[in-house]
């Protein structure tokens, strides 16, 4: 695969998105940093649940294939929400789309931790999958529109944000579960009302796209040949993803603190290496080869996971967060940069098809376990990991990054040009304070 074909964001330009300057990473407008903060919180509801599962078994009496529905029902809703949030948000604006999102997910959260059965937590999570929804995706649009220095430092941003929520979830969960397993869900309610308020106070109301978005457009978009290649290759690695966070802690089978101390560890690497390590590895080699490499790398991870004694599943589930990391960085700019389609209708259509395998994973691999033994769920993991790198290597021509994307991460006047030009379609010019 050559380094030409894929090379996005970072590695296209070769520039430092870490860089002081101006145009650095660090130095944002107080939207971006409140919507950036907001994103941390959200992505921590994710792997919130991780270290409390068994609680929650034991708590409610069920079993793992019923609690692992917390992480079906979630992902499902979140899977066909992507079709209604750019029809929600070129309506109402991005920040009233951003406010509805995050009142959704305190709600639901609060209640989720009232639960007193399983499915009332399965359909609390549903409801907390909507928000969720409605919030993540419409903060990439606006981040991308908002931050300085082009897609490239926003999209590290993002991937920060994402990385750091990943890492604290499981911590929070873990300190707050160890008193009862309901104070996490109470927790994350209380975080994202203080994010419902940052929002409030920072971001002021976006204008409007040009043309609305209807529901079916980010099915539309997926007739691009390149996104839906990375939707489909994203679907794969998905599943692998989604078995090593909700059924790997069933496996091993640690008290609160020691699972969201080993998922905290986990979360670490997978934020070093998204935001620090993917882009000089796409810098130097290209993006569809660190991508194929790392998907090939994350198959071997799992593979060792599923059939090693306890010490080493512990080790293979903190490494496999390198791996993830690094897949995660490469596929948002791949959905952001390989159609020409707006933002927000691109990360729609690739999110509708990829957050199923998240749905899946969840369910199928407990079942799996049932029907044959302990090891099969991560051979299916690594297989299913080893099919998004073949789709990579057959689809890699159609993966290439598509030049006006790949000039708005720049620094010349035709990626500001560009930059503009996208962020005026996609209705994700903030207005900060």
């Amino acid at each position: 695969m050559s380094s030409s074909t894929g090379g996005a964001g970072t590695a296209a330009t070769g520039a430092d998105p870490f860089d002081a300057g101006a145009g650095g990473l660090l130095r944002q407008p107080k939207a971006v940093w409140a919507t950036a903060g907001a994103s941390v919180v959200a992505f921590m509801g994710i792997g919130l649940v991780d270290p409390i599962l068994p609680s929650i078994a034991q708590g409610l009496k069920a079993t793992p294939s019923q609690v692992s529905l917390l992480f079906t029902s979630y992902f499902l809703i979140t899977a066909v929400a992507m079709l209604v949030t750019g029809f929600v948000s070129s309506r109402i604006g991005g920040r009233r789309t951003l406010l509805l999102g995050l009142a959704f997910v305190v709600v639901f959260a609060g209640l989720a931790g009232t639960s007193h059965s399983v499915a009332q937590l399965v359909g609390f999570r549903a409801g907390w999958g909507l928000g969720n929804a409605l919030f993540v995706s419409t903060a990439l649009a606006v981040i991308v529109g908002a931050a300085a220095g082009g897609s490239a430092a926003a999209i590290l941003l993002y991937e920060s944000a994402l990385g750091l929520g990943m890492a604290c979830g499981p911590l929070l969960g873990a300190l707050l579960g160890n008193i009862s397993w309901r104070y996490p869900f109470f927790g994350t309610a209380t975080l994202m009302a203080i994010g419902f308020l940052c929002i409030t106070a920072f971001l002021k109301e976006q204008p409007r796209p040009a043309r609305k978005t209807s529901l079916l457009d980010p099915i539309k978009a997926l007739g691009h040949g390149g996104l839906a290649s990375a939707a489909v290759s994203a679907f794969f690695y998905n599943y692998t993803f989604f078995t090593v966070l909700a059924f790997t802690p069933f496996v091993l089978n640690m008290t609160p603190y020691k699972s969201g101390a080993a998922f905290f560890a986990w979360g670490l690497l997978l934020a070093v290496f998204s935001v620090v390590v993917a882009p000089r590895m796409q810098e130097r080699f290209g993006s569809l080869k660190v991508l194929g490499g790392s998907l090939v790398l994350l198959a071997a991870d799992v593979a060792v996971l599923g059939y090693g004694d306890h010490t080493t599943a512990i080790v293979c589930t903190i490494l496999s967060g390198a791996f993830i990391g690094v897949n995660n960085t490469v596929y948002t700019e791949l959905a952001l940069g390989v159609s020409d389609a707006p933002r927000p209708v691109a990360s729609a259509g690739y999110n509708f098809v990829r957050w199923f395998a998240a749905a899946a994973a969840p369910f199928l691999a407990p079942k799996i376990e049932e029907w044959s033994d302990l090891h099969m769920p991560f051979v299916v993991a690594a297989v299913t990991a080893v099919v998004g790198a073949l789709v990579v290597l057959v689809r890699r021509k159609a993966l290439t990054v598509s030049p006006s994307r790949l000039h708005s991460s720049g620094g010349t006047p035709m990626a500001e040009e560009s930059e503009a030009r996208h962020a005026s379609d996609d209705g994700v010019t903030v207005f900060a304070n």
